[in-house]
């Protein structure tokens, strides 16, 4: 498990090294890749971690073409990172929500060699999220880690009428994928940001977790003011 986290930290802090590796080993399946893991983030409720706002963004400046110290060029296609990526989010959520509503209950409860993969926490901290913004959570969510892959499974879990969640679902897919992807095609290659890219990745990942902790500290704050 700790291999597999460092694994994953790696990959995150480094995606544009691991990404224009890729590239050059894959080709084209490449963006089947990405496509997966856009789905398994959005749209399985047991894997929160995936790297979602920075591959997207990263994404982004390599359609732009990325140059590495050798003089090597690696780059993807625009229009096909945009409209798989989109499709992949959207589809996953789709399915978050089914699993949600099908059998979102009896999940609270799995254990895997004492470990409950989902998180009561985390299903707490979405339902605060719905309690302040309503089914607008559904497009708020997509820009927040962790709430980004519970909120359809918790609209999943509180049967949202599917044609309100469904049109959710389109507009804050295509917020996320097109504002982070096109964020990445038009900043990514400027030089400050290329020198520095993981600390892009860190203030992507810091900036996008600030709601999470804003409403950790008012319910810990109402705690405590409740119990004094």
């Amino acid at each position: 498990m700790i291999d597999i986290i460092k694994g994953l930290f790696d990959f995150i802090m480094h995606i544009d090294d691991h990404l224009f590796t890729m590239i050059g080993e894959y080709g084209v399946w490449v963006y089947i890749i990405l496509f997966l893991i856009i789905f398994v983030e959005t749209g399985l409720v047991v894997m929160p971690f995936l790297p979602g706002d920075s591959l997207l963004f990263a994404a982004g400046a390599f359609c732009a073409g990325v140059v590495n110290d050798s003089g090597e060029t690696a780059q993807l296609n625009l229009l096909i990172v945009l409209s798989s990526l989109l499709v992949a989010a959207v589809i996953g959520d789709g399915l978050n929500y089914w699993i949600g509503k099908n059998i979102g209950l009896r999940m609270l409860s799995w254990e895997i060699k004492g470990y409950r993969p989902v998180k009561e926490k985390y299903i707490e901290q979405t339902q605060a999220f719905y309690a302040k913004h309503g089914s607008k959570t559904i497009i708020i969510a997509r820009f927040v880690p962790i709430v980004r892959t519970f909120a359809p499974f918790v609209a999943g879990i509180g049967r949202m009428e599917y044609n309100q969640f469904f049109r959710y679902n389109i507009i804050g897919g295509a917020l996320w994928v097109i504002g982070l992807t096109l964020t990445g095609y038009f900043f990514g290659n400027i030089p400050i940001v290329k020198d520095n890219f993981e600390t892009v990745i860190f203030l992507i990942i810091g900036i996008s977790i600030l709601p999470i902790i804003y409403e950790a500290i008012k319910h810990q704050f109402t705690k405590n003011k409740e119990v004094n």
